[in-house]
């Protein structure tokens, strides 16, 4: 109850802090703080048990119960979990609020846009309306449009880290979050830019014009390539 405790407090805190959102999907963020809340309601609940009440369930225990606690493999268990456990709150406690780093992204990256990087993407970019698109957006229009000569021309501003190119200069790259980190994918576009290439994992703000080339394929042609501190949110969602 203690360690549960303790990552309670640690949830409220990076909520309260604007952080939550390097760990889980913003729009989880009221279930996280609901349920720390209710961890710590429970544990306030917990002091209100008289001491050895978890011990006394109304009846006699019998033999192959006393057996199964007393058994080296159930003590054992029990013993890695609590240090596991307790190893997990130790690092949220002495570990700062980070983001996954590029070097991640990259040993995530199989070639192929974001598994739920949204379906209507395609679409939506054919009417025009990529105003608000992300490096997501566009690394799935790059990958699964059949009429690339229809966004030759977009213009696009875009944030991202630095990795390695294969088509372009560099790769334009951001970590898309459905639920939380575990399930972060990378999302890649490749960058034509005429300057020097930035170095890997530096973070940076592009504006180009999106181009198609004579083999179909899409890539943006770097205008501007301005170095930049990690922003706030460094995921897209």
């Amino acid at each position: 109850m203690g360690l549960a405790s303790v990552l309670a407090v640690v949830t409220l805190s990076l909520a309260l802090t604007g952080r939550l959102g390097l760990y889980i999907n913003p729009d989880s963020t009221w279930f996280a703080v609901s349920m720390a809340v209710v961890v710590l309601a429970g544990a306030v609940a917990s002091f209100a048990l008289p001491l050895g009440a978890e011990s006394d369930h109304g009846h006699d225990h019998d033999d192959d119960h006393e057996h199964f606690v007393d058994h080296p493999a159930a003590i054992a268990a029990s013993v890695v979990g609590g240090v596991a456990a307790s190893g997990v709150v130790v690092l949220t406690l002495v570990l700062p609020p980070a983001s996954l780093s590029a070097e991640l992204a990259m040993s995530r990256d199989v070639g192929a846009p974001p598994l739920f990087a949204g379906s209507d993407a395609v679409t939506l970019a054919a009417t025009g309306d990529t105003a608000s698109f992300g490096v997501g957006d566009w690394a799935t229009v790059f990958a699964t449009t059949t009429n690339p000569e229809a966004f030759d021309g977009d213009p696009v501003e875009l944030v991202g880290f630095v990795t390695p190119g294969d088509r372009g200069d560099f790769g334009l790259t951001r970590l898309v979050i459905t639920h939380c980190v575990i399930d972060a994918q990378p999302a890649s576009v490749p960058i034509l830019d005429g300057g020097g290439v930035p170095d890997t994992g530096q973070w940076v703000s592009i504006t180009g014009t999106v181009r198609s080339s004579s083999d179909g394929r899409l890539a943006i042609v770097a205008d501007a390539v301005e170095e930049i501190p990690e922003p706030e949110d460094p995921y897209e969602f």
